[in-house]
């Protein structure tokens, strides 16, 4: 069953240590102000007994993604000027920044709560792949998170839904997390297929990817149309098809590894429509572009 009106109805049943737990959509972990009677953890998730709620509270992520943007030196002095505005103990704060500047920013940000992401790498470990990175170079670097299948990829550099299925495979077997990015352009949006077309992408990208990494994987729903544009999609546009995304992966997988993954919004949120977006039950962070390069960005972290 699903939410009623003022009231948390179970998805399913489990058992935890010979007791039965039910289990109730994530999005509603913010909505229980205290630790009832029965309350325990495992694993990240909140577990609650027999006739009490059970919650997997999935942890808010927002990346920056710095696109080409910043020499070393620049990408060094805005993590100095972003240090104490992304501060918060309860958000995954992602810097996803150009291959030159993985290094500088690595050691910048050590000792904050700032993980490295990268925009993109190949599938090979090493070769004769010139102007291309490896995972395991991302990896040595200090690379926690990478950016798969951005449109600007797919879009400018020809990057398929083959590729970036193995992508998404390397990425796991080299122990990096991938941003997955899916969504549609202006013509698919007024074309009303925009939701055929977005689950057509997560069900290619996706393939023999197991539940278990999907779990940890993070996508990303940007909106082409409202990439760089000013436009953003309505909060209640984004829901749905983040909605929709959660949906596919339960369709594909099963209830709990659809309410585990992680869905950001990635169409130009900004200090100005953060809070709103982020108050939707299936929008679980953001992936940010211009808005990341500013003070701005920690104004969207603390939303």
């Amino acid at each position: 069953m699903r939410q009623g009106i003022g009231v948390l109805l179970a998805e399913n049943t489990d058992t935890l240590a010979n007791e039965t737990v039910e289990h109730y959509p994530a999005c509603y972990a913010e909505k229980i102000m205290r630790k009832p009677a029965g309350f325990r953890e495992r694993s990240g998730e909140i577990l609650i007994s027999k006739k009490r709620r059970i919650i997997m509270a999935r942890r808010r992520i927002i990346a920056g993604n710095w696109k080409m943007n910043k020499t070393p030196s620049e990408a060094v002095a805005l993590c100095a000027e972003l240090k104490d505005l992304v501060k918060n103990d309860a958000v995954d704060v992602v810097y996803c920044v150009p291959a030159i500047d993985i290094v500088p920013v690595a050691e910048a940000v050590k000792g904050t709560n700032v993980h490295v992401g990268a925009e993109n790498f190949y599938i090979e470990d090493k070769g004769a792949f010139t102007g291309e990175i490896s995972a395991p170079m991302l990896k040595e670097a200090g690379v926690e998170f990478v950016i798969i299948g951005h449109s600007e990829r797919r879009d400018i550099f020809g990057e398929n839904d083959i590729l970036i299925n193995a992508k998404v495979k390397k990425a796991f077997a080299s122990g990096l997390t991938p941003i997955l990015c899916c969504g549609e352009s202006l013509a698919l949006r007024k074309a009303g297929t925009y939701k055929e077309w977005i689950k057509r992408q997560i069900e290619w990208d996706l393939t023999d990817v197991t539940a278990d990494q999907v779990k940890t994987l993070v996508i990303a729903y940007e909106p082409i149309w409202a990439i760089g544009t000013g436009e953003t999609a309505t909060a209640d546009q984004a829901e749905e098809v983040c909605a929709m995304i959660r949906e596919t992966i339960a369709e594909m997988y099963d209830a709990a590894t659809a309410e585990a993954v992680r869905i950001q919004y990635g169409g130009s949120m900004n200090a100005g429509n953060a809070a709103e977006l982020l108050s939707k039950p299936n929008i679980d962070g953001g992936l940010i572009g211009g808005a990341s390069l500013k003070p701005d960005f920690g104004q969207i972290v603390n939303a």
